[in-house]
């Protein structure tokens, strides 16, 4: 006998209230009441464990009254923590199969609580169960068995939980399944998942080929695709639409746009048109919107029209925004030749376009002090613009001003008059630009930010507000040089200090004390004969360099002009000389102390012959026949000499 489990035997032995006193009795009692039913089994009784075997009632079986004398003589033991995390777990899993059965299923679930729950509520009231039970069942019109199976069905579980213990577990009748051989269910997925996308009666036709050659046994056609659409449904999409379908089946991240204001966040993209123009020069094409929106308001901010998507074309729709607004504290760009090259997103660390150079110049985003993020690649929900430029290709490029010079959106959907007509530059760029403004103050839209007003009303309420508290930096003289003029590293000559760039010679006064550095110029690439502005490579402004132009030979005017700006130029720098030599030769040489009278110089014991008028007879003569004019000790020195190396014989002492 446990705490919770109790054998007829033991029942019978307590004598306990509401029970019969014998073995018999509550065997009876057992089987009326239905303590022992087979799907109870765990809940109301087990088997008993040990010798004899038999069954075990738990507790909560019994009439109330019995609880209760059991409960006053031996309180159970109380549950451990580990008993209560696996009861935690299976009222888990008891709801997540309650949530998914049927609204009919949970409805009697209903039903049945409700009747338990009458008949605790007269029992409460000090009401007999049997009777409390009876009148109740009799009420709903359900037998009393009926009752107490369900009550069973509670046993173990919260009263919170009951509700979902109380729901039915009758199944349908299981149907039989179609034989099908296994390798055959493999042939037939192998070769209806696939990038291909098959027809499945071509393919089951295929697989009752095979199947007839290799001896399976297939079910009909209409099984067999019941069976395979029966798989998950991104399992059908990934093999075989790709993952590109599965990935826009999954749910699109939702971002607020709330987080920035006005200008605090852009992002720039191309987009080539699908329209017909002809340029200045007569030649014939399609193209290419660079625009530029703020990410808060959605509204388009600068934009410019050219041939390709390149450089140049960024820097100045980059430059209009600039211009105009101010400095964007973020960009976020495709990751393209023409967006994060040198000019635009060089010194940016998180660049992976062309080789990284210590000495390349910093692009034009790290010299406004902002910062960019690359967009993640043909992931269009990465760039708000991307829904603008939906616009652009329905409805900018069907605008009746560009009747006949539309060339569809694919090589397939080209109008009936393809090619008819190409629209002047000039004409294409009024409408685009009339597109867009229209764009921006159409009233109506429906983002979070707008809530049915327009992109331009948006952004001028936040702009203003920003404004107000500092927050929008606007460029000054020397930035606008940064985004207008295009950037290219350079060396300073050291003969002749000054820059060289495409057959023309750029100098300025400074350059004399930079003669052989490295610097970056910046230019008009339109007009490489006006000035250059240059900086250091860390983005410092030195100056401007004037264009040297070349003169014809015979100018006078012009020798006599360089010649007069020449000397003005050799008199300042020699003057700016004097000026660092702060005393005269004369006066360092007078402050420069007198020398005293030495110490006698020591006897020196070695001396050098003296070659004079002399002449070539000194040489001839033989070291010994000088020996008796030199001192004692420099004659040891020079008999020390001919030890070592002895004069050549003359000739006649052989």
């Amino acid at each position: 006998m446990t705490a919770e489990w109790f054998t007829a035997a033991a029942l019978a032995e307590m004598a306990l209230p509401s029970l019969p006193g014998t073995v018999r009795g509550i065997a009876l009692a057992a089987e009326a009441q239905g303590w022992a039913l087979a799907e109870n089994e765990g809940c109301t009784w087990r088997k008993r464990k040990g010798r004899g075997g038999g069954v075990e009632y738990h507790i909560n079986t019994l009439p109330l009254a019995a609880q209760a004398a059991i409960r006053l003589r031996a309180a159970p033991a109380p549950a451990e923590p580990r008993h209560q995390a696996k009861q935690q777990m299976q009222s888990e899993a008891l709801w997540e199969w309650f949530a998914r059965q049927t609204n009919t299923k949970k409805d009697e679930a209903k039903k049945r609580l409700k009747v338990i729950q009458a008949v605790n509520l007269l029992i409460a009231h000090g009401t007999p169960k049997t009777t409390a039970v009876q009148l109740v069942c009799a009420q709903v019109g359900v037998a009393p068995s009926g009752f107490y199976r369900w009550e069973a069905r509670t046993i173990g579980y919260h009263k919170s939980d009951w509700l979902a213990a109380l729901m039915p577990r009758h199944a349908g009748a299981a149907q039989a399944e179609a034989e099908c051989t296994p390798e055959a269910w493999d042939w037939l997925r192998a070769a209806y998942l696939r990038p291909e996308q098959p027809n499945f009666a071509d393919c089951y036709r295929q697989l009752a080929r095979v199947a007839q050659a290799q001896g399976w046994t297939i079910p009909s056609e209409r099984t067999l695709f019941r069976r395979i659409t029966a798989l998950p449904a991104t399992t059908l999409t990934y093999l075989r639409k790709g993952p590109d379908a599965l990935k826009r089946m999954l749910p699109a991240q939702q971002r607020d746009h709330g987080v920035f204001h006005a200008l605090e966040a852009v992002n720039l993209d191309d987009h080539k048109m699908d329209v017909f123009v002809r340029w200045d020069d007569g030649v014939i094409g399609r193209p290419h919107l660079e625009a530029v929106q703020d990410i808060y308001s959605g509204m388009i901010l600068g934009w410019r029209i050219d041939r390709s998507e390149n450089t140049q074309a960024i820097r100045l729709a980059i430059g209009d925004v600039v211009e105009e607004w101010g400095i964007p504290e973020h960009f976020w760009f495709d990751n393209t030749r023409a967006a994060a090259n040198k000019a635009i997103t060089g010194g940016q660390p998180n660049r992976f376009r062309f080789k990284v150079k210590e000495e390349d110049p910093a692009g034009l985003i790290e010299m406004l002090s902002a910062t960019v993020h690359f967009a993640t690649p043909y992931h269009g929900q990465a760039k708000p613009i991307e829904r603008a430029f939906r616009d652009a290709a329905q409805d900018w490029a069907k605008d009746v001003r560009f009747a006949g010079a539309y060339t569809g959106n694919n090589p397939t959907a080209k109008p009936h008059n393809y090619g008819s007509k190409a629209v002047p530059i000039a004409d294409f760029i009024a409408v685009i630009a009339d597109r867009i403004e229209e764009h921006n103050t159409r009233t109506g839209r429906r983002s979070a930010v707008c809530r049915g007003s327009s992109f331009r009303a948006v952004f001028d309420e936040s702009y203003a507000a920003a404004a107000d508290r500092g927050l929008i930096r606007k460029a000054s003289p020397v930035q606008r040089h940064m985004f207008l003029l295009q950037a290219e590293t350079l060396t300073i000559r050291r003969e002749q200090p000054m820059l060289h760039f495409h057959g023309n010679r750029y100098f300025a006064d400074w350059m004399l004390r930079m003669a052989g550095e490295r610097v970056v110029a910046r230019f008009d690439a339109d007009a490489l004969h006006d000035d250059m502005q240059v900086y250091t490579l860390d983005g410092r402004f030195l100056g401007a360099a004037e264009c040297q132009h070349a003169v014809g030979f015979d100018s006078v005017a012009a020798g006599r002009d360089h010649a007069r700006k020449t000397r003005a130029l050799f008199r300042a720098h020699r003057d700016l000389a004097d000026l660092e030599r702060g005393m005269s030769l004369r006066q360092a040489a007078a402050l420069l102390p007198k020398i005293e009278a030495a110490t006698p110089a020591p006897e020196t014991k070695v001396v050098r012959p003296l070659f004079g008028t002399q002449g070539s007879a000194a040489l001839k003569a033989r070291p010994e026949e000088l020996e008796d004019d030199l001192p004692q000790s420099q004659q040891d020195y020079v008999a020390a000499l001919l030890k070592f190396n002895p004069p050549p014989p003359r000739r006649g002492d052989e």
